[in-house]
């Protein structure tokens, strides 16, 4: 079993692969506490003890059968909790809004729907477009102070808008679009980050499976698989290349290549944790055998080379 590791400097210390609940409460065959409950449950009693949720996943229906799974279990204090608010609903459309009164609210509810008295790390899930993001972080500093909150993080920030939610210094992790074959983050991002001891957590870790090695140049593509530019043409051919390389590292080491992948992502600083999600127990279990790989120096090398920064 992996050893926990801090996450940043918030004195949180969490299995460095924590789960993704965004599939929990998601999919309308899906939405049942027990089969929600049951994939939390056996997760935790493999070692995992990180759980990311949000509003949005499910409107609140995921927050409800983790805080209900976590009860029923008697072992919230055993649990690392992230969620995330920003999202509300004015008519069909979802609106974002970061503005402290909003904040306070959505904290307040998420503490509800968690059964819990304090949400370990709260991200903004999304910005707002008036909110000084100062402003919206100082809100979340407050509800930190008053104990309902443990740590503070943002999602989905633009490198502007994370330089002024920061200005105080009260940011702690950071979570964004980050995979093989999207490590823009790499170039600003991730010095800012670290110069400043905040974490990153990535979300897409797979790119939608191809870095999972889930598709083949004869699988029959969605159509909502073939709108995505890793999917398109040449391109999909060229990274269907790229991850035949991973399956190679993978055999070396008797593992898939999404394992390969996550322990890569894990070997990078300012990464502590990644957060894959789940359809079942099956998945979850699996993806915690990512903490055990052990990457040579020429693993990485052979990574880097084969997925490169763009410029």
């Amino acid at each position: 079993m992996a050893n926990k590791v801090e996450l940043g400097k918030t004195g949180l210390y969490i299995h460095p692969i924590g789960l993704g609940a965004n599939k929990i409460g998601y999919e309308n065959k899906e939405t049942n506490t027990e089969y929600g409950g049951k994939i939390i449950t056996e997760a935790m009693e493999h070692g995992l003890n990180f759980i990311d949720t949000a509003l949005m996943y499910g409107n609140g229906l995921s927050e409800e059968i983790i805080g209900k799974t976590l009860k029923d279990a008697g072992n919230r204090s055993n649990v690392v909790l992230a969620t995330k608010g920003s999202n509300r609903n004015e008519g069909d459309k979802i609106v974002h809004d970061n503005t402290p009164s909003f904040l306070n609210k959505t904290v307040d509810e998420s503490l509800k729907r968690l059964n819990t008295d304090v949400i370990d790390l709260f991200y903004i899930h999304f910005p707002d477009e008036d909110t000084p993001k100062y402003e919206a972080v100082g809100a979340l500093q407050r509800l930190r102070e008053a104990g309902k909150i443990r740590a503070i993080g943002v999602s989905n920030f633009s490198m502007d808008q994370l330089i002024e939610a920061n200005q105080d210094g009260y940011l702690d992790v950071v979570q964004g679009h980050y995979n093989l074959l999207e490590r823009s983050a790499e170039k600003e991002l991730f010095p800012y980050l670290l110069e400043n001891e905040i974490s990153f957590i990535p979300y897409f870790p797979f790119a939608s499976g191809l870095l999972a090695g889930k598709y083949t140049k004869d699988t029959v593509l969605s159509d909502r698989l073939k709108k995505r530019p890793p999917f398109q043409g040449e391109t999909y051919l060229r990274n269907l290349e790229k991850v035949d390389i991973l399956h190679q590292i993978a055999d070396k080491h008797s593992v898939a290549p999404a394992h390969v992948v996550l322990a890569y992502y894990l070997n990078l600083a300012p990464i502590d944790a990644v957060i894959p999600g789940a359809r079942n127990v099956e998945q979850v279990t699996d993806n915690l055998k990512a903490a055990e790989v052990h990457l040579s120096e020429e693993d990485v090398q052979t990574i880097e080379k084969v997925f490169p920064v763009q410029e």
